[in-house]
């Protein structure tokens, strides 16, 4: 016997999902950036203040995301003048990341502005127990 769809825990996730990338797509279109932008320019901005110049394949597995489509949405970032891809002297296929000066002064802004977004959609979750929660069903990274 099939669960009632509001007793599906795949069918509240998705439109607690849905819900959740709208709240964010809301936050970060006054900023002009997509979720996948942001995602993308947050992990460069963070490796770069580590000390690390990702290639696009690190960066990729850093954000979880698809390599191709990682490097499609880096020409965007580059062209919106918010990341700069610079050949690897030591392999000259592979692009070394390092966010601009005006990524570096937006990546905080945004980061500050999606954390609030966060914090408002999980005000009725304990944080460390949505966050506990979210590592479980995700898994471990690969």
């Amino acid at each position: 016997m099939p669960l009632r769809p509001e007793d599906s825990p795949g069918l509240l996730l998705w439109h607690a999902t849905l819900r959740w990338q709208r709240d964010i797509a809301a936050t970060l279109a006054p900023l002009e950036l997509t979720h996948v932008q942001f995602v993308l320019l947050a992990c460069t901005w963070w490796l770069n203040s580590q000390g690390e110049h990702p290639n696009q394949l690190a960066l990729a597995r850093q954000a979880g995301t698809d390599v191709k489509m990682t490097s499609q949405v880096l020409r965007t970032l580059e062209r919106k003048g918010l990341v700069e891809r610079e050949t690897d002297p030591g392999d000259t296929r592979a692009k070394r990341l390092r966010v601009t000066d005006t990524g570096a002064e937006l990546a905080p802004r945004a980061i500050a502005a999606v954390e609030l977004a966060d914090a408002r959609f999980f005000e009725p979750v304990p944080v460390d127990e949505a966050v506990s929660l979210l590592r479980r069903l995700a898994g471990p990274r690969p």
